[in-house]
């Protein structure tokens, strides 16, 4: 892997990384296994999801990326669950279809072993040595529930609640149970895009006034806000007058300001957009070195607030960004450019977002 220099703490100092992070196989490679398998991955809202008791469901997280196979289950308390896919034999796919899991039984050789992943029977090993053993049973991936959003993480790595902790708390008021997943106003796009370029893209407002003219003029540019937390960065957007905003409760810290949009981006690659109309998910899949998939899910709590404001030209917006990032990929690629500058009072979210990768990259 191509090296990658540190991205210096003082952003006013500091250099953005080189150009060959976003087209480098061997650093798309490292990205795969040291930043998203440890990641806390958010589950799609179109996902198999069991809903009945005793019922599970196949799950492969990341398509085309991380081909992670698991296993999603609803145990006798009704509780969701998450075990790996994969037999611990010879590694056969178990279950290939949704439906009743009393027992989970290889089609290769037999192995069985309880809905939670724990191994009950394997024909022809009564000779085996030190059998069963920790690595015979199924691994049980972190799972994490915000709202209706389900959460999953491969790989140990750091906890739910230092990645996930400050958007829990800080919408803690969110009436979650008013959601409704909307599959007609969801759909994926792909992009000619490093996915680390897209999720830079949105971690700045400083491009609105240039890229997004409709946005702009929804959004109060020079009341924008970013706050940083340790994995994870927030946005707010300040409405005009006539828009919707949000009509937050008393005590709240921006009770009484005309906030219309609340932009959280969890590292690495997970956008939830709240209007008040509802929330918007948006899941950047990597696909490639220069290859990328967004995925856009909309959950509504306010039909009749929906296409108004800020939250309105989503489509729109969309299409401006991809225009913007895949001329950034075709330009990251010139032998004449190495590195760029942050502006200081603009870019921080960004520079935030490129010293957590290339820390997890380097480590």
């Amino acid at each position: 892997m191509r090296e990658l220099p540190p991205i210096d703490a003082d952003i006013r100092r500091a250099a953005t990384p080189p150009g060959h992070l976003y087209h480098d196989p061997a650093i798309h490679a490292a990205a795969l296994e040291r930043v998203f398998a440890p990641s806390w991955q958010l589950v799609p809202a179109d996902a198999p999801v069991p809903a009945a008791v005793g019922h599970a469901a196949p799950l492969t997280l990341l398509p085309g990326s991380l081909d992670e196979p698991l296993l999603l289950r609803r145990d006798e308390a009704g509780d969701l669950g998450c075990v790996s896919n994969v037999c611990t034999h010879r590694g056969m796919l178990l279950q290939r279809e949704p439906g009743p899991c009393s027992q989970l039984r290889c089609g290769y050789h037999g192995r069985s072993f309880a809905p939670d992943g724990t191994l009950t029977h394997m024909p022809g090993f009564e000779d085996a040595h030190d059998f069963p053993g920790p690595d015979d049973h199924l691994r049980r991936p972190g799972l994490f529930r915000l709202g209706p959003l389900t959460f999953l993480q491969v790989v140990p790595g750091v906890p739910a609640a230092a990645v996930l902790g400050p958007l829990q708390a800080a919408m803690a008021w969110y009436p979650w149970g008013d959601l409704r997943f909307a599959p007609d106003r969801s759909r994926d796009y792909e992009v000619a895009a490093n996915w680390a370029l897209y999720c830079e893209n949105y971690l700045e407002g400083f491009h609105i006034p240039w890229v997004h003219p409709e946005l702009n003029r929804r959004l109060d540019w020079r009341a924008y806000e970013v706050h940083l937390h340790a994995r994870a960065t927030l946005q707010v957007g300040m409405g005009v007058a006539g828009d919707p905003v949000f009509d937050l409760p008393a005590g709240h810290p921006d009770h009484g300001r005309p906030v219309a949009a609340w932009y959280w981006w969890v590292y690495p690659n997970l956008m939830l957009n709240f209007y008040p109309w509802g929330l918007s998910v948006n899941i950047v899949e990597p696909l490639g070195p220069t290859r990328c998939r967004v995925r856009f899910q909309s959950h509504v709590a306010r039909p009749d607030l929906l296409d108004r404001g800020a939250g309105g030209p989503l489509d729109a917006v969309e299409m401006e960004d991809e225009a913007v990032v895949e001329a950034v990929q075709r330009g990251v690629r010139s032998r004449l450019y190495h590195r760029g500058r942050y502006a200081p009072r603009h870019e921080i979210g960004t520079h935030h977002f490129h010293r957590l990768l290339v820390a997890d990259l380097t480590a």
